[in-house]
């Protein structure tokens, strides 16, 4: 793979608006989704590790019922989104199951990366489908939401997936080619800009308030989402996706408009955790624990000797040594009342400890700064 292994991208999200998975006409655009699909295999091949967000429920919804958007109260609204969604999937899956990628169905709202514990569970969950080498195909879960249909349409939302699974990469995909000085719709003589390093006021600006044929956000919620994830260390990309293959298009030199970010996720996340000030506990650790992490693991609850404050998973906690100092601080993936009875434990033995398997570790390395 060309343009320096497309970025030296690990983990990358792709967002895919609705304009480009559905035809002018209503129906669902499966020349372009074959096509995408390959091009998503050829990156699992390469080793980047995908998650897609995909618009596109309430459009085809739209087109099942041959109803227009706007016609629609908000109920209504969320049952074709219903309707829609099982399709989108089954689209999906049909796509990718020529190459024998599997795929997950995700479906988020505002609490689920807002709200602490339900961005820990979306988190492990993703984890986990990525481990088993499982694509989530992630939308809002538009049939339960009430204050608004969407997040301010899918590229906020792919940004925050971006931001909870540390990904360093997220695609904007829609009918645009990136941020142009002035709209290039009003002008030819618009001017692209195809680097960012900063999501200032001024480019803001630029962004204007056009909107795209199907979807519900134009290039104002891109920028929107492009500041989320550099702020996270992801590097954001924002190019024409109707091309044949639009990821080659990138990967050839095609016009798009690249946000970069200056740290990866996980030096943002260490900087983050040690500015952070609001600890709800403190977890004490043996001599050989403190080795471990010293030498880049996890804290195990078979390093752990102490547990003190009360907290819940997903807190920020001291670690301290056996002579209670200060030695980092790290998200707790329990309470301090599981961290308590598994005080000491060997990770098998933690289902016997609390009637459940629980993580195997207390705070995962990628969750904790040392001093």
């Amino acid at each position: 793979m060309e343009r320096d292994k497309f970025f030296g991208f690990k983990r990358l999200v792709i967002k895919i608006g609705s304009a480009l998975l559905i035809n002018k006409d209503g129906t669902f655009n499966k020349i372009w989704l074959k096509s995408i699909a390959d091009e998503i295999n050829s990156l699992l091949e390469s080793g980047v590790e995908i998650l897609v967000v995909s618009s596109g429920a309430v459009a085809i919804g739209c087109g099942i019922i041959d109803r227009k958007r706007a016609q629609m109260s908000l109920n209504e609204l969320q049952a074709i989104a219903a309707m829609g969604q099982a399709q989108l999937v089954i689209e999906w899956q049909e796509a990718l199951k020529k190459n024998d990628v599997k795929v997950a169905q995700i479906l988020l709202t505002p609490d689920d990366t807002e709200n602490r514990k339900r961005f820990l569970n979306s988190k492990n969950t993703l984890q986990a489908l990525l481990k088993l080498d499982v694509v989530p195909i992630i939308n809002e879960n538009d049939t339960v939401a009430t204050d608004e249909l969407s997040y301010g349409d899918n590229d906020r939302l792919a940004a925050r997936v971006a931001q909870m699974v540390m990904a360093d990469g997220l695609i904007l995909l829609s009918d645009v080619d990136g941020l142009y000085e002035t709209d290039p719709a009003l002008t030819t003589e618009a001017k692209h800009i195809a680097s960012i390093d900063s999501v200032t006021d001024e480019i803001l600006e630029m962004a204007g308030s056009r909107e795209s044929n199907y979807g519900s956000g134009g290039m104002l919620t891109k920028l929107h989402a492009a500041k989320i994830a550099m702020h996270a260390g992801c590097t954001t990309i924002i190019s024409n996706g109707t091309k044949n293959k639009p990821i080659s298009n990138i990967l050839d030199g095609g016009k798009c408009s690249i946000f970069e970010a200056m740290q990866s996720p996980h030096v943002i996340r260490k900087q983050w955790l040690l500015g952070f000030l609001d600890t709800r506990g403190t977890l004490i650790i043996d001599k050989g624990a403190k080795v471990a992490l010293s030498q880049g693991g996890s804290l195990l609850p078979v390093g752990l000797t102490n547990v003190r404050g009360n907290f819940e998973r997903g807190d920020v906690v001291i670690l301290k040594n056996e002579q209670d100092r200060e030695i980092g601080k790290g998200i707790t993936t329990y309470s301090s009342i599981e961290a308590s009875l598994i005080i000491g434990c060997r990770s098998q033995a933690i289902l016997e400890k609390l009637g459940y398997q629980g993580k195997p570790e207390i705070v995962h390395r990628d969750d904790m700064v040392l001093f």
